[in-house]
């Protein structure tokens, strides 16, 4: 079953075989009637078609190869114009001069067009290099490395720190030492003031009175009680 599967004919292989016998039928006609008898007039068909899978090939391994491109036209272009020129295009029987000329440099050309197709080489993509992995920085001379902790270290709770105990409380500024002639006066304004009012002089009515601090009228009021 397999043996005639492989054996069953494919259309796209007919049509291929019956392409290449008519354009090498007429490739050779075309250059015996420009003048190329005998074997010459054989090996111009077998140029173009080795041209043209020669272009073909390259085109399969890099498709963005324009000189591949430009080959593969060259040789399609010289086996499409044979087919054309021998449908009656052309007068085979009298030639003109160019055709007589294309068809004695196709030679040189073909040569040209393979040799640059086989000894051009295709670009290979390169992968990408990795970049290399970065070193440890060495400890400085006055660096040292951190040492792993102990396991006494890791299963000892740590303890806690007792508060701060809050700081003392300094003493008061000592009450300010009072002449005793500024309590002899402000006694003097004490009894005014009780003689006027009825009532005691207070520790305020006392400041005013004397143009004293604070500090100073509650230690002079201290002394008059």
């Amino acid at each position: 079953m397999a043996a005639r599967t492989a054996l069953r004919p494919d259309a796209v292989l007919v049509q291929a075989v019956i392409a290449g016998a008519l354009s090498f039928a007429h490739l050779h006609d075309l250059a015996a009637a420009a003048g190329q008898d005998g074997w010459k007039a054989w090996a111009y068909p077998v140029s173009v078609d080795l041209l043209l899978v020669a272009a073909w090939r390259r085109l399969r391994a890099d498709r963005r190869s324009r000189l591949a491109w430009c080959w593969f036209a060259v040789a399609l272009f010289a086996s499409l114009g044979a087919n054309v020129a021998t449908a009656g295009l052309l007068d085979i029987q009298h030639p003109p001069a160019w055709l007589r000329v294309g068809v004695s440099g196709w030679p040189a050309i073909a040569f040209l067009g393979g040799t640059l197709l086989a000894h051009t080489t295709t670009p290979t993509p390169t992968a990408p290099i990795p970049p290399a992995p970065m070193a440890a920085p060495e400890p400085g001379p006055g660096i040292q490395e951190p040492t792993p902790p102990t396991p006494e270290a890791v299963e000892t709770p740590a303890r806690e720190e007792a508060p701060a105990l809050p700081a003392a409380v300094e003493p008061a500024d000592p009450a300010p030492a009072v002449p005793a002639a500024l309590v002899a006066h402000a006694r003097k304004v004490a009894d005014d003031h009780q003689a006027r009012t009825g009532t005691a002089i207070d520790t305020d009515t006392l400041r005013s009175r004397l143009g004293v601090p604070p500090q100073l009228a509650d230690a002079i009021a201290a002394q008059l009680t």
